[in-house]
């Protein structure tokens, strides 16, 4: 090959051995002047570089943590497993740390055999020739590699672990328990003064008032169903310490997914009772026009995407949004809310997988309150709870006493402040109780014992505890709460009897706000209706409606 070479260059032999030592030294150069070779020789059977890095989990007392070690340099040389070292811009072996003199560089081969054709194709026949006896006389390192022993570290490009010689099943209490993390005892008494959020007295009184005026319109819209006034309705009884703690630990134009227990975010964000009132009531003021069921709340100005009923289909759906605000740089986080219920529903895996491969600003808020309806948690699942799944998909995760309201702020404000500075999902488990039933349409005494939520409702409810730290504090006392609770309760009443008079919407707006067109068969079907209430309409309450 080597004669072939030489006749198609129209070179004889002895022009070939006129090349002098000085220029095979030079071809032994590295092709860029900035790089110098390291005369040290390499060794003989090199490690091979891991293709990922390893990952490292480390508890904390802020939950789990997935360390993972700076992304190396990828060598552009054919055949080059090495893991490039980061540290040593002198390897004659990998110009990938170059700055960019050399524009012709980077596509360049990185080895004799391939320096060989490359010089025959651009008719460099001597660099060519010169670079082909090279290429015999130094065989390619990828030859002489071997493969690393059974005891060194697996490559896998799946999963970063080490070999063992023992069949072993993994089991499912691997982690003992993933602790919970507070800083409020059911005193009220701050644990550890390192971990005191320090808010000002208005901040916490605003805590206290938006928990209580959400747990004394939950008592009022609650009975006003039981009264056959509105259709349906889901209590936040318990939970309140999840809702506002998580919300004040948020900047305004973050954006909201919520199941539908969360009425609490809303009424920190000074959504206004008349509104509340009249989605539950489904007048001409509900922004939904009458078209949703009660407690199905959105708001666009206080950035809370409206309630759907099908569980878990705003989780991908926050992902997807937390995505955009990402692509946009928009300083924003996604927080989404769910049940430890919807946990276990296929929209979940696809969401916390789509947010760590995509690296996405998001917080995934779990309610852990006991029961998805009637299910209790020892049957909707085996393993530690929730929080221990974000680990398996790379998310940070962390398990916080849902009652304690500074708990869920803490956890929630550095949660947010890395999302947005590392562009990566967090997942908190907020560790509660829910004390109502699950909506007006479920009866929990069939499923558990008074008790057991008498247990909750006077030993460890999110409220008391708050109430007493205002005590100790001397932020509060007993006249203000009786005057309190009497004012929340007028308000409440008066939005709602505000509400109760005004008519439904139209009900011409059962077509509307889906086309921009209406089409033909729908424009008929309105038409329809239309004659049937000039026929029929003296059996319809036709005067509760808006003309």
């Amino acid at each position: 090959m080597l004669e072939e070479l030489k006749r198609q260059a129209g070179l004889s032999t002895t022009a070939s051995t006129t090349m002098d030592n000085s220029s095979i030294q030079e071809l032994q150069q590295p092709l860029l002047p900035s790089i110098t070779c390291d005369p040290a020789p390499r060794a003989e059977t090199p490690e091979l570089g891991t293709p990922f890095p390893d990952a490292a989990f480390v508890e904390s007392p802020r939950g789990w943590q997935l360390l993972l070690p700076p992304l190396p340099s990828v060598s552009a040389g054919l055949g080059e497993p090495d893991t490039p070292d980061l540290e040593d811009t002198s390897s004659c072996d990998s110009d990938s740390d170059y700055d960019g003199g050399d524009r012709l560089s980077p596509l360049l081969p990185h080895d004799h055999l391939g320096l060989a054709v490359f010089s025959v194709l651009c008719c460099f026949w001597p660099v060519g020739i010169a670079a082909f006896c090279l290429a015999h006389k130094h065989p390619s390192r990828q030859q002489q590699r071997q493969f690393p022993s059974l005891d060194d570290k697996p490559q896998f490009p799946g999963a970063s672990a080490e070999f063992v010689d023992r069949l072993e099943f993994i089991q499912p209490n691997v982690i003992s328990g993933i602790p919970i993390y507070r800083v409020m005892d059911r005193q009220g008494q701050i644990l550890n003064a390192s971990e005191d959020p320090h808010l000002p007295q208005e901040e916490v009184l605003k805590l206290y008032r938006s928990m209580t005026l959400l747990n004394t319109m939950d008592r009022i819209l609650y009975e006003s169903q039981r009264q056959g006034r509105i259709s349906f309705y889901m209590t936040n009884y318990g939970e309140e310490g999840t809702h506002v703690g998580s919300a004040a630990a948020l900047e305004r134009t973050d954006l909201v997914f919520g199941q539908y227990r969360e009425a609490g975010v809303l009424m920190y964000r000074d959504y206004p009772l008349e509104l509340f009132m009249a989605q539950c009531y489904g007048n001409v003021s509900d922004p939904g026009k009458g078209r949703q069921m009660p407690v199905h709340y959105g708001c666009k100005e206080r950035h809370f995407v409206t309630i759907s009923s099908p569980l878990a289909t705003q989780i991908p759906q926050a992902v997807g949004a937390a995505y955009a605000a990402k692509r946009a740089n928009a300083n924003q986080i996604v927080i989404c809310y769910f049940g430890e219920g919807a946990a276990s529903e296929g929209d979940a895996h696809a969401g916390f997988n789509f947010a760590a491969t995509l690296e996405c600003p998001i917080i995934f808020f779990c309610r852990n309150n006991g029961y998805a309806i009637s299910t209790p948690t020892s049957e909707q699942y085996r393993g530690d709870g929730i929080a221990a799944r974000g680990p398996g998909y790379g998310i940070m995760s962390i398990r916080v006493d849902g009652n304690d309201v500074f708990a869920v702020y803490n956890a929630t404000k550095e949660a947010r402040r890395r999302a947005v500075a590392e562009n990566q999902p967090f997942l908190i488990e907020a560790m509660t109780y829910r004390i109502g039933h699950h909506s007006t349409s479920d009866d929990s005494s069939a499923y558990r014992s008074v008790d057991e939520v008498n247990y909750w409702d006077k030993q460890d409810h999110p409220i008391s505890r708050l109430r007493q730290y205002l005590l100790s504090q001397g932020w509060w006392d007993e006249e203000q709460e009786k005057a309190w609770r009497k004012q929340s309760r007028r308000k409440v009443m008066e939005a709602f009897e505000q509400a109760e008079r005004k008519p439904k919407p139209n009900p011409s707006l059962l077509f509307s706000d889906v086309y921009q067109e209406m089409p033909a068969q729908l424009r008929r079907q309105q038409e329809a209706l239309a004659r049937h209430l000039q026929t029929y309409g003296e059996h319809y309450p036709l005067d509760h409606f808006d003309k």
